[in-house]
């Protein structure tokens, strides 16, 4: 199974639920899970069964397919969407001078230990003062990052280039970590205290609050930050 075939589903589910498919993502992924099994059992890998594999893949594509649904709105927006590993993997000398000035604007300080990158799966910027708006982290549920994310955006809140930067989480929150705001389980009080937000990709239905939204609210929300901060005169 290939990332296109994610796009597939989703494309066939947004022709059956429109602006609503977003609540039907954990659906497509059982779907997509079956079709990737059928493949894996053709050529199986190599000491590794089919759940470490279905969990390599899932875990890979699910950011790519986020990075899918949201760029042509944020694109509309005037700003531009990029893949977070393409920064971390490749070396500054190399990057476009674009995409250099864009790492500059999100490392992060450790002193005598060098400077490096956030993990985040999606960086959101402005393309004309390369100034980035907000970073993005995608997972299936919160216990697989929410911790290390809110652990980024207090690093990033240290250093006077990068304190204005938004960092968001966009999960299905398949193990409902964030549906009571309280009383609040660990995940959903890291949400509220130590990020900028999390929107979530569900049916379920989710006590929303400042910090907390369904995914619908997500491009409104840019929206309304770019204005606040003017970035759009930048």
């Amino acid at each position: 199974m290939k990332f296109e075939d994610l796009i597939r589903l989703y494309e066939e589910k947004k022709k059956r639920y429109g602006e609503e498919t977003y609540k039907h993502i954990s659906e497509l992924l059982k779907e997509a899970k079956e079709l990737h099994k059928r493949d894996w059992l053709k050529k199986p890998t190599p000491n590794k069964d089919h759940e470490q594999s279905w969990r390599a893949f899932k875990g890979k594509n699910f950011e790519k397919l986020i990075m899918y649904i949201i760029k042509d709105e944020v694109k509309n927006l005037g700003l531009k969407v990029l893949n977070g590993n393409t920064l971390e993997r490749t070396n500054s000398r190399n990057l476009p001078k674009e995409l250099s000035q864009v790492k500059r604007n999100l490392l992060i300080d450790y002193g005598e230990f060098g400077s490096h990158l956030p993990d985040v799966d999606i960086i959101i910027y402005h393309p004309k003062s390369l100034k980035i708006i907000a970073v993005i982290s995608s997972k299936i549920t919160l216990r697989e990052r929410i911790a290390q994310t809110g652990y980024w955006k207090l690093k990033l809140l240290q250093d006077e280039i990068t304190k204005h930067i938004k960092v968001f989480f966009i999960t299905p929150d398949e193990d409902g970590t964030l549906k009571t705001k309280i009383p609040a389980k660990k995940g959903r009080a890291i949400v509220e205290v130590d990020t900028d937000g999390s929107y979530v990709m569900s049916e379920e239905k989710v006590e929303e609050s400042d910090k907390v939204k369904l995914f619908d609210k997500f491009i409104e929300d840019l929206e309304k930050l770019i204005e606040r901060e003017s970035f759009k005169e930048e």
